[in-house]
């Protein structure tokens, strides 16, 4: 008979495999989510202590990167207090008890406003927590803001938001990507231990790879997004944004799950994705889309690429190429992005930031029936792309064409090209469309010091699968354990 490890003891192996290059003797807030749920568990340091330690570095950074909107200082201290308590009454809500983190400011949270870093939005104060904020407070998990983003999530650099543009902490005159720029940032600066964002065209992908963190889109609805403030209802995803894989793991656990209230989520177990890191990769066949996705990347993208296809080849059965579904432009994020908006571009346009406005307003031009044919074709597309995984188990490509542009070339990225997507959301944008489980992994530097993106995607549901991939690299690399300078 096999033997399956207890939770307990899947969580010390992980820990185990995932202590690298930092230790439990650095800066908290340098600690990697598992390290500091060991510390917790083991009474090195208290909630309390590990939630000042992160405020401490919110309030030195912050002014900087810009990565929050609201800080929850008081809140995340009266949370880290009975969570202590609780600790010290011999009670664990598992690993996430504890752990600092943030949430993109588009996450309804009861009582603390949910501004979408749009005026429109500037004093909207929900009634109720999102069903993820929910399940992340139950799983012990202290919040201790709501992160800055690009307006409304529509744009991939976080610079139009009405409370100032997010900086890249390896370069502060560089874009941290968007729109879940703040929870990225927030994350490689060490102000939090983990962030929720949003993907919908690369939006938890971009911003990990710009900011040399590891971003998670899980498949379209394995997590809830009720609560969410949409920006298209067909190709929202949520997830988390960590230090490495193996943290993106313990949260994907806290927060997967149908959610009867939710139409999008789908009725599918849930499995224990921090076990998945020990799963033996010497099997599994490995795609690399190379059409379109290597078309024009930078050469030290490139660079990058090729060292890590050649570490992933060792680790696995090899690499091959694969080929995923073609497909034109669909009209559906205009059209239902619009349809969200329009009572508040009717009454207050003036309060949208133009690059926004200009975008919401064109999905008015598009007709209905243009609409029912892009749905039509996102529902074939998702079925027919199973077929790719008939040959291979897993696929890679570059997350990015290339590193973190400055804030001055991202203005002009503003604007995609007509008819097409920005370039920033290329190699991104496809997994949205398929539904695919995705995740952003540091793989290299430039010259110039920024982070360069690997990102690996599986079959729907396939979360276990991509994770102990990522997280295999992970151990072999050090690329995940780099902090940007203070």
């Amino acid at each position: 008979m096999s033997y399956t490890p207890t939770r307990r003891e899947t969580f010390a192996m992980l820990l185990a495999a995932s202590a690298g290059a930092q230790t439990a003797s650095s800066s908290p807030t340098d600690w990697t989510l598992a390290q500091a749920s060991e510390q917790l568990r083991r009474g090195k340091i208290s909630p309390v202590e590990l939630t000042r330690a992160c405020l401490s570095r919110i309030e030195k950074l912050n002014p900087k990167v810009n990565a929050f909107i609201t800080v929850m200082a008081e809140q995340s201290l009266a949370q880290a207090r009975d969570l202590e308590a609780e600790l010290r009454a011999g009670k664990s809500r598992g690993p996430l008890h504890g752990i600092p983190i943030a949430l993109k400011d588009l996450f309804d949270t009861a009582g603390i406003r949910t501004t979408c870093a749009s005026a429109v939005f500037a004093d909207r104060i929900p009634s109720e927590d999102a069903e993820v904020v929910r399940r992340l407070k139950a799983a012990g998990a202290v919040i201790v803001g709501k992160a800055n983003m690009h307006e409304f999530a529509f744009g991939a650099t976080s610079i139009s938001s009405h409370f100032g543009a997010v900086h890249n902490p390896w370069d502060l005159d560089r874009i941290a990507g968007g729109s879940s720029g703040g929870s990225a940032a927030a994350v490689a600066a060490g102000m939090c231990l983990g962030a929720m964002g949003s993907d919908t065209g690369g939006s938890i992908r971009g911003p990990a790879s710009f900011c040399g963190v590891s971003g998670l889109k899980p498949t379209y609805g394995r997590v809830s997004v009720r609560g969410v403030v949409p920006l298209s209802w067909s190709l929202d995803h949520v997830g988390p944004i960590c230090r490495t894989a193996a943290d993106t793991a313990l949260m994907l656990e806290a927060i997967a799950g149908y959610d009867p209230l939710d139409p999008t989520t789908i009725d599918f177990p849930v499995e224990r994705y921090s076990q998945a890191m020990h799963a033996k990769m010497a099997a599994l066949k490995v795609g690399v889309v190379r059409r379109i996705f290597f078309d024009q990347i930078d050469a030290q993208v490139e660079t990058a690429m090729i060292a890590a296809l050649n570490v992933i080849g060792k680790l696995t059965a090899g690499v091959r190429d694969a080929e995923l579904p073609t497909y034109q432009r669909l009209p559906v994020l205009p059209v239902e992005a619009y349809a969200y908006h329009t009572p508040y571009l009717t009454k207050t346009p003036e309060l949208y930031q133009p690059s926004t406005l200009a975008r919401l307003q064109g999905g008015a031009t598009i007709s209905a029936s243009a609409y029912a044919e892009g749905r039509r074709e996102l529902d074939r597309l998702r079925r027919v792309v199973g077929s790719v995984f008939s040959s291979v188990d897993i696929l890679v490509t570059p997350t990015t064409p290339r590193a973190a542009v400055t804030i001055a070339e991202g203005s002009r990225e503003e604007t995609p090209p007509p008819g097409g997507v920005s370039p920033l959301l290329r190699n991104t944008q496809p997994f949205d469309i398929f539904g695919l489980p995705t995740i952003s992994i540091p793989c290299g530097f430039t010259r110039e010091g920024l982070p360069i993106g690997l990102q690996i995607s599986g079959p729907r549901f396939g979360e276990s699968r991509l994770l102990a991939l990522a997280h295999a690299y992970q151990q072999a690399t050090d690329w995940h354990t780099r902090r940007p300078p203070a």
